[in-house]
Formats: C-alpha cells, structure tokens, sequence
C-alpha cells in the first residue's frame, strides 16, 4: 500500500489500469504522460513481451494539494492484458492502492472483459485484498464504435455491484456519470448493493483519460486522509 518519503515529504500511491489485451490500457497511459508537465513526471518505463507491453511511470500533480504536509506521487502501471502473463500481472498487483479497470466495450469483447475482470478479483483474493474495499473505477473504453455494447449491459456483466452488510452505507446513492442509474441501491428483493464508479471514454482521444484518473485518485486520497 501507499508508502511515505520522510526525506521527499511525499506519500507515493500505485495505480495499476487492468483489464483485457487491447483494451486501451496503454493508450491511457500514454495520453496522461503526454499531458502531464516534464517537470512533475518521471520516465516512462516499457517492459516489451512479444505481443505486449508493461508501462509504468510516476507523476506529481500540482492540483491535488497535501495531505498532512506530504504531496502525492502518483505511479501508474499497466499489466500485460493476455491471461499467459498472468504471473506478471499479480506482481504488479502487489502493494496496489487503487486500480482502474479498463473495459472494451466491443460487443465481441465482451467474453474477455469478464475472464479478464473474474482474473483480477481472484489475484487480488490471493493477496487478501479485497477489491470491494479498496479504490475502484471501472472505465468503459471505445465508446466511439458502431459495434460497443450498451451500457447496460456492460454494468450488468462487469460492476453488477457487491452486497452492503453495514446499515450506515445503506443509502440510495444517485450515479453521477449515468442517468437513472445508482452507486448505492437496494434491489427488489431488499439487498442493498454498491457499485464502483464507471466513466465512458475514448482513450485514443484522450476522451475520458483524466476523468478516470481523478475519479480514482480521489478514492485513493480518501483512504490516506
């Protein structure tokens, strides 16, 4: 989890985007390094495989103020989106402080998007983090194509939403990014559930990048305040 430079005065969190191969994982990296000023970031670090690539770098926003005296550096990584990296994937994983699942919303994706999602839930079980418990953002790529799947449809297979035990949290919660839809609701047959927050996006361009990082950097905050 987040770890503290006394020396720097900065608390470090990691950010891993996660999700199926081609996805747009790497395509939101790159747009947010491309954006953000030379003089806040690191380098971008590429690890190749034969068929794809592990990105990460680090990041100072200026925007985000302090907590307790100490500013936030941001690391952002990719994991390898094919399940033959799956070792890979879990090392990046390890000591994760919010994580963005990057969804392709083609509808011929959509098998993928769910082995892709279960495989995220289950090394995250092998860690014994709980992603219900910890920042999670989901967002829903490509949304630009004839052939995406309806937003419906992706929430009802990816971010169906998980039970709430806890009476205190159980309250209805509108969805800002989607009408009519909620974070927080209680089902029918009287479960309560939340979902993670999702955004739309085009990664290729840019739109929706930095509202997914914000989305999930502010979580991410919450935890350290």
């Amino acid at each position: 989890m987040s770890m503290i430079n006394y020396a720097s005065r900065e608390i470090n969190c990691k950010l891993v985007y996660y999700g199926p191969g081609l996805g747009g994982k790497t395509t939101n990296l790159e747009h947010v390094y491309g954006k953000v000023s030379p003089q806040a970031r690191g380098k971008m670090i590429s690890l190749a495989t034969e068929t794809e690539r592990t990105l990460f770098f680090d990041f100072l926003p200026v925007d985000l103020g302090t907590i307790r005296g100490f500013k936030t550096r941001f690391h952002l990584y990719t994991v390898p989106g094919q399940v033959y990296y799956n070792a890979s994937r879990k090392l990046i994983l390890k000591g994760v402080d919010g994580i963005v699942f990057v969804a392709d919303s083609q509808l011929e994706r959509m098998e993928a998007n769910i082995e892709s999602m279960q495989n995220l839930y289950d090394n995250m079980a092998e860690y014994g983090y709980d992603l219900t418990k910890i920042p999670f953002v989901v967002q829903y790529n490509k949304r630009d194509l004839p052939n995406a799947s309806a937003l419906k449809d992706l929430q009802a297979a990816l971010n169906p939403g998980w039970a709430i035990e806890d009476p205190a949290k159980q309250k209805v919660t509108p969805d800002p990014n989607f009408s009519g839809e909620f974070l927080v609701q209680q089902l029918p047959t009287g479960e309560w559930i939340e979902r993670a927050i999702a955004l739309e996006a085009v990664a290729v361009q840019g739109d929706g990048v930095f509202e997914t990082l914000k989305a999930v950097s502010k979580l991410v905050l919450k935890t350290l305040g």
